[in-house]
């Protein structure tokens, strides 16, 4: 069904569209009412042109003379310069107030306390108002350490009440493990990622397993391994956070501190250097006792408190993939990977422990007979073979 429009009405609306938008005739109904309202406004100016309006002197003599005897008579200005000069304004210069009796001492907002009270009162209320700032200083901070100390309040009462059924059921008598976390220090940290895949970190994290902290720095400093440059610095962030939050490799007291200082002395990686403790100070540790590892070999350990690596892995990060343009519109993906180490610190006095435990085990095992005296329970007219 089409419209019914006269060939008229079509004819004047293809007309209108060639027309330029400039050249047509705007009706005084299609302007804005402020513009309306200015066109007819009876009160408006014949000369008041857009070219008059620029130039219109907007100044307001009645004021700027009241302005200006209101200066004189306040002495900012003299009556005789004014016209020369100009208003000169004049600054206004303040300090807080040397008073006794300010209102903004802080003794005053201490409750209490009153001008007229002894020294000896005021002094009292002093301490009493210090002391009330103490606590509610620490009670915020306990608030805001709260989701570090105590995360979950309800699992750690569950945890704790475990713990009690534990302990009675024993009567009091703690585990193989529970006396081991009590005597012996360790620490475990983890790195941050790092720009290497697991199949190369691991050949650099295999030669560090095992050994003390200044072996394992020596054998990374003649380590060609790229990687081996970031593992140096992830361990010596183990072995700083091992002392200075759990107290590990203290129990030589000054020893302890040479060793760790030459070991960070040791900065050029072309040059290494065993970092082992002085002939004079032999003496103040004792005898060196020798140790049997698991795997049978025999070390010497001069220093119970000085710090090995006990156990060493890697693990795998993030990776993604970009893209390699080749020739005749081929491309290749390439992949870079993201891995991270983790160390588990221990003291020497650990490895003493097992090394005894070894040899306790091994005396209390039985001598082995080849023909034992024990009954034949079964007879069979034929081998077993």
């Amino acid at each position: 069904m089409s419209a019914r429009i006269p060939s008229r009405r079509l004819g004047q609306s293809a007309l209108a569209a060639f027309q330029p938008r400039l050249m047509r005739w705007v009706p005084s109904t299609s302007l804005p009412v402020a513009a309306r309202r200015n066109i007819s406004n009876p009160f408006r100016s014949k000369d008041d042109t857009p070219a008059v309006n620029k130039d219109q002197d907007l100044s307001n003599p009645i004021l700027e003379k009241y302005l200006r005897q209101r200066e004189i008579e306040q002495g900012l200005v003299a009556e005789d310069d004014t016209e020369k000069t100009g208003p000169r304004i004049k600054t206004r210069e303040g300090s807080l107030s040397k008073s006794p009796s300010s209102l903004f001492l802080p003794e005053r907002e201490i409750p209490g306390w009153q001008p007229n009270l002894s020294p000896s009162e005021q002094a009292a209320l002093k301490a009493k108002a210090e002391a009330r700032r103490e606590a509610i200083e620490a009670q915020d901070n306990l608030k805001l350490s709260r989701m570090n100390v105590d995360p979950d309040p309800a699992a750690r009462r569950r945890l704790e009440r475990r713990l009690v059924i534990s302990s009675v059921k024993r009567h009091g008598r703690l585990t193989k493990a529970q006396t081991l976390a009590r005597t012996e220090r360790q620490s475990l940290y983890k790195s941050q990622t790092l720009p290497t895949s697991v199949k190369k970190l691991q050949k650099v994290v295999n030669q560090i397993a095992g050994k003390t902290v200044s072996e394992a720095l020596v054998q990374l400093r003649f380590s060609k391994k790229r990687i081996a440059r970031d593992v140096i610095k992830g361990l010596e962030i183990a072995q700083n956070e091992a002392i200075a939050s759990r107290g590990m490799s203290l129990g030589s007291g000054r020893l302890a501190q040479e060793r760790w200082e030459a070991q960070r002395a040791q900065t050029d990686m072309g040059t290494a250097k065993d970092v082992q403790i002085k002939p004079t100070q032999k003496k103040k540790l004792g005898v060196p006792a020798t140790i049997e590892l698991k795997d049978g070999r025999k070390k010497v350990v001069r220093d119970p408190s000085e710090i090995y690596i006990e156990q060493a892995w890697v693990g795998k990060g993030e990776s993604w993939k970009s893209p390699e343009y080749r020739a005749r519109g081929q491309m290749n993906l390439l992949t870079h990977r993201t891995t991270s180490f983790s160390v588990l610190l221990k003291e020497e006095k650990t490895r003493m422990r097992i090394s005894e435990e070894i040899k306790k085990k091994r005396e209390k095992r039985k001598l082995w007979t080849a023909l034992p005296d024990r009954p034949v329970t079964t007879q069979r007219q034929y081998c077993l073979w």
